[in-house]
């Protein structure tokens, strides 16, 4: 990896036997092994005996690690190249530095060639941290992808001990945070790439399936609150791309997540540029394309001012044609509401028929209304009462153009939420809203954005995206520096 900015040193010296890592592992392992069997065989000693070896090859390895990097640049300076080039800027080489990289088999050192920027005021540059992907912090990829992988579940102070446990490598929180936001500065640039291709994968799938149905692709988005320093709770925001197959089967789903924000436009802008390009890029007859949400501020203006009007990427001057479905469970609980003021508790019954009603009778929503007004005529309630029937068979009446779940089931198209309200539990909830918690929104997006890629299953895909993609620095002079000089005192 480090051909671009040096040249291999012709005389590199090597280790004396002592230093040679496979000797003194060969050596140290013997001694153990001989260890063990001269003593008693007991559970105990088997423990001591792997717990051991673990402890020596893991040594081994990073003394290996750390001999085979310093060995990628010329200990002689003459021999580098004196100048490279790193994303439009222009270096020249200064001097030869330590530094402490963590690996995922502890600390090493690494003595690399500094170069400063040609233009002045602008931080240095080792070619070589670059070329082995050491993220900022100083850490290896595989330790930084290791780390972002443990965070999506534990807090900082866990990770941090499990860092020292397991690796032998002790971090500040300041230092930890670095990392994270360097792996998922990186990661996250390849997400929406690695979310459509999943997704046309399975809208393959679906159109392979057998079944009466169309395939569907059904999106949703929702609100949870998470506590912000300083803030108090705040809405953040929630939203997912679902593909289901011929037999309304739900295949997977991929999320989408952003912190407190007003009008939510980051979250509104990502979701349509996944829904866009999947419907672009996809081949075959067009998916159903179903909104399923409640009925919140959010969720009624991104329907109105962008999902409806969204055109037909691939026939300009159409819009393409959304189902909007109203959560079938949301809404039973405004007929729940009806049922607690009506009976006061006991209209358990009613509400239990009313519900199949609205999901397997044409205009079922309308039967219900006209169920509960009957109802009302003979009773007499009190006036909280009142006002929750009133406020409940209001917002039916209002939305039941959005109720036509006998319609939506004949269809195969979803009729509930519970993928999105899923989503604000296993985005945010679980690791957000733990006891003591407190966020900024910055740091909070960085662990919302690992848990997006962790909860999508694009993990693996969106790492290996990320290492192929990284520029290398480039060589501008491969002539040695021995050699200029010369010329210049001729």
């Amino acid at each position: 990896m480090a051909q671009s900015t040096a040249t291999p040193p012709s005389t590199a010296s090597e280790p004396a036997p002592g230093s040679d890592p496979f000797s003194r592992l060969r050596q140290q392992v013997e001694e153990r092994l001989h260890r063990f069997g001269q003593s008693p065989v007991t559970p105990l000693a088997a423990y001591t005996l792997e717990k051991e070896l673990n402890a020596l090859f893991a040594e081994a390895a990073r003394a290996l690690l750390e001999q085979a990097f310093n060995r990628l640049e010329p200990e002689d300076k003459t021999q580098a190249a004196a100048q490279v080039r790193y994303q439009g800027q222009a270096y020249r080489i200064n001097k030869r530095t330590p530094a402490e990289i963590a690996t995922s088999f502890g600390p090493i050192t690494l003595r690399s060639f500094l170069y400063l920027c040609r233009e002045d005021g602008e931080p240095g540059l080792h070619p070589l941290h670059v070329c082995l992907g050491i993220v900022a912090g100083g850490a290896t990829a595989l330790l930084a992808e290791r780390v972002a992988r443990r965070a999506v579940d534990d807090s900082q102070q866990e990770v941090r001990q499990w860092l020292e446990a397991e690796h032998g490598v002790r971090w500040s929180n300041d230092r930890l945070r670095r990392v994270l936001r360097a792996f998922r500065r990186t990661a996250v640039a390849f997400r929406e790439e690695a979310q459509v291709q999943r997704l046309l994968q399975w809208l393959g799938q679906a159109q392979r399936s057998r079944g009466r149905h169309r395939p569907v692709l059904a999106i949703g988005r929702d609100g949870v609150l998470v506590p912000i320093r300083g803030a108090g709770y705040q809405e953040a925001s929630a939203a997912t791309v679902s593909v289901y197959d011929r037999r309304s089967r739900r295949l997977g789903t991929v999320y989408l997540g952003q912190m407190p924000e007003a009008h939510q436009p980051t979250l509104s802008a990502d979701l349509t540029a996944l829904v866009t390009a999947v419907l672009r890029q996809g081949s075959g007859p067009r998916p159903r394309l179903v909104y399923v949400t409640d009925k919140g501020q959010a969720q009624d203006d991104y329907y109105r001012r962008v999902l409806r009007r969204l055109p037909d990427p691939r026939q300009p001057g159409r819009r393409l044609a959304w189902e909007w479905v109203l959560d079938f469970f949301h809404v039973c609980g405004y007929v729940s509401q009806l049922a607690e003021a009506l009976f006061a508790g006991k209209g358990s019954r009613w509400y239990q028929r009313m519900r199949h009603w609205l999901r397997h009778r044409a205009q079922g929503v309308a039967q219900v209304l006209r169920s509960a007004m009957q109802h009302l005529h003979r009773r007499r309630l009190s006036q909280s009462a009142a006002e929750g029937f009133w406020k409940a068979y209001g917002y039916l009446r209002r939305h039941s153009r959005w109720m036509d779940y006998t319609r939506y089931r004949r269809l195969g198209l979803p009729i509930g939420s519970g993928v999105t309200e899923a989503a604000c539990k296993t985005v945010f909830t679980q690791r957000l809203k733990r006891s003591g918690m407190r966020w900024h929104k910055e740091s909070g997006q960085v662990i919302v954005d690992l848990r997006v890629l962790q909860r999508s299953g694009i993990w693996q895909e969106v790492v290996r995206k990320d290492l192929q993609a990284r520029a290398l620095p480039e060589r501008v002079s491969c002539q040695p520096q021995a050699r200029r000089s010369r010329r210049k005192a001729a």
